[in-house]
């Protein structure tokens, strides 16, 4: 295994989003992890970890393959751990200021090349990941400044192209071709599209509607979920022609309402399990019904991971001030679904457009359905 020099770099296309005060910051928490389990060094290998820890680097070649990096963390330093056809890009492109860079060959064993790295003058294996998920998910609750900036900025984009490309759907457009248009802008964006979907009217039914080649007919609805510099974005919009049913009306703003309480749950100090209580009983209060919230899940924590967790029963995470968020409740045929982050002043919507329609709901500005 070969150390990659990386003085003297010429950048092209792209530099390292990464700023060294958050990493710092990110860096003294992962030692205090070590320290509290009495370990020499930390051996990360998944998106999530890799994306937050090197502050936005990309790690990925396929949306659906492992990361091509892994990083061996210790007292001495931070060390990259890449594939020998890699190592050109992450030096140029991704590799943060103070990261030593190594690679492997591409027919290598990624992981046990990475843990060799910090084996000199200590034979303990590092520790892995897998054992520290929920010290790792509590580290990165609390969004940085630099890391917040990036956030907002990716979230005004999505909601802004959501805006540019539904205003331009017809009855006729089919749901490949909304998103595929999505897909394009999104692209453009310097983002990666990690979930498309739409449903038209005939298949308003799905909560989890993958898009076919049917129209869009009387109303449809769009999600996604865009990755830039590691941090995931989540948006639902909905688009109609016609001024929609008083069942519709009366239904979308019943599921604003349900997100409202889950607003009102979200607050320091609350344990996620908690507000799942609320969820549940939000459904009921607003009359959709007790079951409701076992049709699709509800949401969660959101930032690296597109929920992170997605929030349960069993998920006892305390929420703190600058951590963001993505609830989607949903009823037949509704949904909403924004990220928010959690500041010192309250919730702040995150993938917010002015052009798009809204409505007041408990003081909140949310978004109502685009009718062309």
């Amino acid at each position: 295994m070969s150390q990659t020099t990386v003085d003297n770099v010429l950048l092209s296309g792209r530099v390292a989003p990464a700023s060294p005060e958050d990493r710092a910051i990110k860096r003294r928490r992962v030692l205090d992890i070590l320290d509290a389990k009495d370990q020499a060094s930390l051996l990360l290998t998944t998106h999530t970890a890799l994306t937050w820890y090197l502050d936005g680097s990309r790690v990925h070649i396929s949306l659906a393959g492992d990361p091509i990096a892994a990083v061996l963390v210790d007292h001495d330093g931070d060390h990259l751990v890449t594939f020998n056809n890699e190592a050109g890009r992450i030096a140029a492109e991704e590799l943060p200021s103070g990261v030593s860079l190594h690679s492997v060959p591409w027919y290598g064993n990624l992981h046990e090349a990475a843990a060799a790295v910090g084996t000199a003058g200590n034979d303990a294996a590092p520790l892995a990941e897998a054992a520290v998920v929920a010290e790792l998910r509590a580290a990165r609750q609390q969004l940085l400044p630099a890391e917040s900036a990036r956030y907002a900025r990716l979230s005004a984009d999505v909601a802004a192209i959501m805006t540019d490309v539904l205003s331009t759907a017809r009855p006729e457009t089919t749901e490949f071709e909304l998103v595929s248009a999505l897909a394009a802008r999104v692209v453009a964006a310097g983002a990666e599209p990690l979930v498309l979907l739409c449903n038209g009217s005939s298949r308003s039914d799905f909560r989890h509607p993958l898009a076919t080649h049917s129209p869009l007919g009387r109303r449809a609805m769009a999600v996604v979920c865009a990755r830039r510099d590691g941090l995931v974005a989540n948006i639902t919009r909905w688009v109609r022609f016609d001024a929609g049913t008083p069942e519709e009306r009366d239904a979308e703003a019943r599921i604003a309402a349900v997100e409202a309480d889950i607003f009102d749950a979200t607050v320091p100090g609350a344990r996620l399990n908690r507000i799942f209580n609320e969820i549940q009983a939000a459904y009921t209060r607003h009359g959709f019904g007790a079951e409701q919230w076992e049709q699709h899940h509800q949401g969660g924590p959101a930032g690296y991971a597109g929920r992170d967790p997605r929030v349960t029963a069993a998920a006892t995470d305390a929420v703190v001030v600058n951590q963001a968020f993505t609830w989607n409740p949903s009823g037949p045929g509704v949904k909403i679904e924004d990220t928010v982050q959690l500041t010192e002043s309250g919730l702040q919507v995150l993938t917010v457009d002015p052009r798009w329609p809204s409505t007041t709901v408990n003081g909140l500005a949310r978004p109502a359905t685009l009718q062309l």
